[in-house]
């Protein structure tokens, strides 16, 4: 798997591209977690996700944020980062410009970037969230409404991100029409799905993707 560098708004941006053979596979982004907290694109959940996705056909793409790696920039609270997955998706899609479907999954941090990312492309065919972050910096007004169908999964031993504080925003995308949003509870798991957890959530993962694809392609 190559790696591949790509066009920022501040300057050149790292990633890591996986194509399929399938002519005219559906393609995904992964985002991964904060970088104030060490979070990379080699970090654990994002790149077992990489590999879920591209076992289940899909080009993939995973980046490290403005500032991290070989990225250029330095960290922007989120701003910037939105810009940057943006550019991962110009990018992604100017190699696969007849894609049919169009997948954004995130953990954390970039699940919350993940998830603004929808507001600005409506091409965004699906989403994953994991561990979606909550406090101070942390708003998911923007979601108003949410454009697109998603899974958000979380564990319910997490102490870096309330678990009621998912149920709530669940509560609040449900009341939205035109979507649906799943919602997984792991009892077992904390924040970064550790240990068998992370196998629940891949599973779960791939579960709900298959059968967002197998819909669509009726």
């Amino acid at each position: 798997m190559p790696e591949v560098i790509f066009p920022g708004p501040e300057g050149r941006l790292q990633g890591r591209y996986h194509p399929n053979k399938t002519k005219d596979a559906p393609i995904a982004i992964i985002l991964h977690p904060s970088p104030k907290f060490g979070g990379t694109m080699n970090n654990r959940v994002v790149y077992n996700l990489h590999y879920k996705f591209y076992n289940m056909g899909f080009n993939v793409l995973r980046f490290n944020f403005r500032g991290v790696g070989r990225s250029q920039g330095e960290f922007d609270e989120g701003v910037g980062e939105l810009s940057d997955a943006a550019s991962a998706l110009d990018y992604l899609q100017s190699m696969n410009q007849n894609t049919k479907h169009c997948w954004v999954a995130g953990f954390s941090f970039g699940g919350w970037i993940g998830m603004q990312l929808l507001m600005r492309r409506p091409e965004v065919t699906g989403f994953v969230t994991v561990s979606p972050p909550h406090g101070p910096g942390y708003d998911y007004s923007f979601l108003a409404p949410c454009p697109a169908s998603g899974l958000i999964i979380n564990g319910l031993k997490d102490r870096v991100s309330a678990p009621e504080d998912t149920v709530t925003l669940v509560e609040k995308l449900h009341e939205q029409k035109g979507i649906t949003i799943t919602h997984q509870e792991v009892p077992e798991a904390n924040h970064f799905f550790e240990g068998d957890n992370l196998n629940t959530l891949l599973d779960s993962t791939e579960t709900y993707v298959k059968r967002r694809l197998t819909e669509n392609t009726r």
